[in-house]
């Protein structure tokens, strides 16, 4: 069937408007095509750091304070972002007052980091308002979880940046936290990525995070993932990069076993994770089937979904919504031991 009028028209409309693009930016995400992997620069003593809140509202000023007497205390300068303690019901802001915010870190040349202060929801909302090009030709450290999840897959499918999955503004500032946020974006190290094994005293074995394989083996490839409930509400947008050949890694908090089966679902039937070559499950506080024996636990549903995939998987990584966690490059290259519970990175993540 010949199309309409107005169909020829909007195709054409789209052709132009791709024709004035950078070829990075025209590439339409999630296509066979895999952008240039983008290092920003690694954080120096000294350097500004940028605070945004590009999601939910920060109802205490003194979440901001710590903050930034916290990256002080790193040996860093801050910029806070005009709207920082802003409201507009549970945002911080208008969309295009957040957007605003988080394109003006980018675009500021003394900005060499951005740090988000909190997750929340209303990130996703963004990503039609910002400017890619000008992300593109500003690349710098982006730094965040949990709904920042948007943000990271978005920037790197669109600009081919490597983003970090790792603590926002309003995370405890314990050793583990800062440890490897330094070995990952001050050091550049090539991180091996390893559950603690500390015995507490009133056990006689490793108890919190402990791995559990779910199908043994090592493999390799680029890294992407984040949170569960925000990938999967991505799907079927151009914000989503090539999964093909990735290493994933998911984590959620608070979502009953029936949801995560749910959102497993959506991700296999929209070919994902057929596509990986290994997947890593973090962890899901508060994720209980609650009372009685009529629910499947988030162990059976891992189960069901990823050991059929045959790849290496394994749960309980030091990701996510946890007190201590790991800083996460999304877009490079690792190597996934699913039998030791390890992740290891194969190049630096910062220039």
């Amino acid at each position: 069937m010949r199309p309409n009028r107005r169909e020829a028209l909007a195709g054409a409309a789209a052709l132009a408007f791709a024709a004035t693009l950078p070829s990075s930016l025209a590439a339409f995400p999630g296509s066979s095509r895999r952008l240039r992997t983008v290092r920003p620069g690694r954080l120096r003593p000294g350097d500004t750091v940028g605070l945004v809140n590009p999601a939910g509202v920060t109802w205490e000023p003194v979440d901001v304070e710590i903050a930034v007497e916290s990256l002080a205390a790193l040996g860093y300068r801050t910029k806070r972002a005009p709207h920082l303690l802003a409201r507009r019901g549970y945002f911080a802001g208008t969309d295009e007052e957040r957007a605003a915010d988080l394109q003006a870190l980018f675009a500021d040349p003394q900005v060499r980091a951005i740090h988000c202060l909190r997750g929340g929801w209303g990130c996703a909302r963004l990503l039609p308002l910002l400017d890619w090009r000008l992300l593109a030709q500003n690349p710098k450290i982006l730094l965040g979880y949990s709904d920042i999840t948007a943000l990271l897959l978005a920037l790197h499918a669109r600009t081919g940046l490597v983003t970090f999955h790792g603590p926002v503004g309003t995370s405890p500032w314990n050793p583990f936290n800062v440890g490897f946020l330094k070995r990952v974006l001050v050091d550049g190290e090539a991180v091996l990525f390893e559950n603690l094994k500390e015995i507490d005293e009133d056990a006689l074995t490793v108890v919190e995070n402990r791995v559990q394989t779910i199908a043994p083996g090592t493999a390799r490839g680029r890294l992407l993932g984040g949170n569960l409930t925000v990938l999967t509400a991505l799907l079927g947008s151009a914000y989503l990069p090539d999964w093909h050949g990735c290493v994933l890694f998911l984590e959620d908090v608070e979502e009953a076993p029936y949801r995560i089966d749910r959102m497993l679902t959506q991700l296999r039937l929209a070919g994902v994770l057929e596509k990986a070559r290994a997947v890593i499950w973090g962890t899901c506080s508060d994720c209980s089937p609650g009372r009685g024996y009529g629910s499947l636990t988030v162990t059976d549903v891992l189960d069901d979904h990823l050991r059929p995939l045959g790849v290496p998987a394994w749960q309980g990584a030091m990701i996510g919504h946890v007190e201590k966690q790991f800083t996460l490059p999304l877009g490079v290259e690792v190597e996934v031991d699913a039998t030791a519970g390890t992740l290891r990175l194969l190049e630096p993540a910062v220039a």
